[in-house]
C-alpha cells in the first residue's frame, strides 16, 4: 500500500468516527428524549404543595421511568377530581417498601406532593400515608427528598 492509500483510509476512518459522534450527540439531545426524563423544576412547582387526605386509589401504573398513582380526591363542594401522582421508578419504589401489593384500587390513603406547573390534576408525589398509618416516600425529586440511607445529624435529628 502506498502513502496516498494509507492517508485515504485514515481520513475515511476519522470521518466515520466523526459521523458516529455527531449522530450520537444529536440522538442524545433530541427533544423527545429530554422530555422522557425531566427535572422536577421543569414540570412541577415547589411553591404549589398539594395534600390529599382520604384519597381513593383508582389506578396504579408501576412503569419506567416514573410510576403513576391515580387517586380520586373529594373537593369541599362535593365534586370528585381524579389526580395523577407521579412517583419514582418501580425499582426505587420497591427499595422504599412499595410493591404491587402495597397499593390497590379502592384503597384509601393520604398523599402529599407538588402540583404541575400547567395547573392540571397532576402532581409529583412526595409522601404517601397508608390507612394503617405507615408512611412511605414516593421518590419525588422535589425539595427535601431524603437519601436512601439516612444520614445521622443531617436527615435524623
Amino acid at each position: 500500500m502506498n502513502n496516498q492509500e494509507g492517508r485515504s483510509t485514515f481520513m475515511q476512518s476519522k470521518l466515520t468516527v466523526g459521523a458516529v459522534v455527531i449522530a450520537s450527540v444529536t440522538l442524545l439531545l433530541s427533544p423527545s428524549l429530554l422530555r422522557a426524563h425531566h427535572a422536577f423544576a421543569a414540570e412541577f412547582d415547589a411553591n404549589k404543595p398539594v395534600k390529599f387526605l382520604d384519597a381513593t386509589v383508582t389506578k396504579v401504573m408501576l412503569i419506567n421511568p416514573h410510576s403513576w398513582i391515580y387517586v380520586d380526591v373529594k373537593q369541599p363542594d362535593g365534586t370528585v377530581e381524579n389526580w395523577a401522582i407521579e412517583a419514582g421508578s418501580p425499582n426505587i419504589l420497591l427499595r422504599r417498601g412499595i410493591t404491587r401489593d402495597t397499593l390497590k384500587v379502592g384503597q384509601k390513603l393520604n398523599v402529599e406532593g407538588y402540583q404541575s406547573k400547567d395547573g392540571t390534576h397532576r402532581a409529583n408525589g412526595r409522601d404517601l400515608t397508608l390507612a394503617n398509618g405507615q408512611k412511605l416516600f414516593l421518590g419525588s425529586s422535589g425539595d427535601g427528598a431524603p437519601y436512601e440511607v439516612q444520614r445521622p445529624g443531617v436527615d435524623v435529628k
